[in-house]
């Protein structure tokens, strides 16, 4: 109930639900040296998402400075319907091969919120089937696009409400932060503010992402 709670709190923050019809195939846009891949939370609003999107990408732009930036907003519904968080995983692994294919010097940074980490979990192949809004994995970035990807910045993860985290290849280049008390990430919390309150985050993850480019 708690986490209903929490994601009605966004669609309230001026979200709206989207179609879940399927994403179109991700098509390569111009190329730069880093691209910020953000997955939004489960009706966020916003370019990149108001919470966590938007703020770590401006805030990036400043640590980054004299690289140049672009952003890709992962193209899912981020609903509560059973396939959603699938579809933005199919999409994330698309673009980012799209893009790495089109632009072999770029770098990667991929951000995920809420429903959109376990989008990203399930693209560096570790499954959210089983936690709130997770799907099992449809997809996953190949060993070739793997050194590619410079950070991967997760908040309010709720795949670690069921005791797991990132492991195994992508781990040292993973920032996983889940706000004391958040329901969404862990188990047995109770502060629905807290899921909310992640834009506080945003220059420790882009001091860490830039650490890495």
């Amino acid at each position: 109930m708690r986490i209903r709670i929490c994601l009605a709190a966004l669609s309230l923050a001026g979200g709206a639900g989207l179609t879940t019809l399927a994403a179109p195939p991700a098509m390569a846009a111009a190329c730069s040296d880093v691209e910020v891949v953000a997955a939004r939370g489960t009706f966020e609003p916003g370019t990149l998402g108001f919470i966590v999107g938007d703020p770590v990408y401006s805030a990036l732009q400043k640590k980054a400075a004299g690289k140049k930036l672009s952003s890709y907003k992962v193209n899912y519904p981020a609903d509560l319907s059973p396939t959603s968080a699938a579809q933005g995983n199919l999409d994330l692994v698309n673009h980012v091969k799209s893009q790495a294919a089109a632009c072999p010097s770029q770098k990667f940074v991929l951000v995920g919120y809420s429903q959109g980490a376990n989008v990203v979990d399930n693209s560096i192949g570790i499954s959210s089937a089983g936690a709130v809004v997770g799907s099992p994995i449809v997809a996953t970035l190949p060993a070739a696009v793997e050194p590619k990807v410079a950070a991967v910045l997760l908040f309010g993860n709720p795949i670690r409400a069921l005791g797991k985290s990132v492991t195994g290849t992508y781990q040292s280049r993973t920032l996983d932060l889940c706000a004391q008390g958040d329901p969404v990430c862990e188990n047995g919390g109770n502060d629905v503010g807290a899921h909310l309150s992640y834009r506080d985050d945003a220059e420790e993850a882009a001091t860490f992402a830039a650490g890495r480019l």
